[in-house]
């Protein structure tokens, strides 16, 4: 079978658009709400969950046939939870201040519903390239959302990106105000419905 056959492409592709974990099948929701009052941690974030995604499904997609299925949940969540512990220290010894503001969130990975729908539905019944494609897909389709949430809300809640000003100083001076509801919880939950509202509209077929 060839590594980019049509069912991988569709296993890659999908989640980005038309299967969006987030605004399609609404799952993650819930970090959504709590990582992205600033566009870096949204980011690193959103990779963290990419990483793990892909390796968990390769792991259980390699180890399927030889799981019990009566301890098959217990056996994915071991394997979620060491990839989280390795992630976590990793982002700990070379990005301390954003592991710093994930606070307990990258730990709360192991719960995502995103992770262990895609092990149970994708990877307990498919080969290991298949698995570790479809969970980039739905892991970059998770961050895709997270990064334009934390996008507009550092930027109008701010009016820095990535740490740095780029609402300029004369808008200030003319009167402009940074929107601090923008780094409410609540606004993130209001975002996330508009970009839901943009995608069912961009794609009709999905009413």
């Amino acid at each position: 079978m060839s590594l980019l056959s049509k069912a991988n492409k569709e296993a890659l592709t999908s989640p980005l658009n038309l299967n969006n974990p987030v605004v399609v099948q609404v799952l993650g929701i819930c970090s959504a709400l709590a990582v992205t009052a600033q566009l870096e941690p949204a980011i690193v974030m959103g990779l963290s969950v990419t990483i793990i995604t892909a390796f968990s499904n390769l792991i259980i997609s390699l180890i399927r046939k030889s799981i019990p299925n009566r301890i098959r949940i217990i056996v994915q969540l071991v394997v979620v939870a060491a990839l989280v512990t390795i992630v976590s220290q990793v982002l700990k010894a070379f990005a301390y201040d954003v592991s710093v503001q994930l606070s307990v969130y990258v730990g709360l990975i192991i719960t995502n519903c995103i992770l262990m729908g895609r092990l149970e539905a994708f990877a307990m019944m498919n080969k290991p390239w298949p698995s570790f494609l479809d969970g980039i897909g739905n892991g970059i389709g998770y961050a895709i959302i997270l990064v334009i949430v934390g996008f507009f809300r550092e930027l109008l809640g701010a009016g820095t990106l990535l740490g740095f000003q780029v609402v300029p100083d004369w808008c200030y001076e003319h009167g402009y105000v940074n929107n601090g509801m923008m780094t409410m919880p609540a606004m993130s939950l209001i975002l996330v419905g508009c970009v839901i509202w943009v995608h069912r509209a961009y794609n009709k077929d999905l009413q």
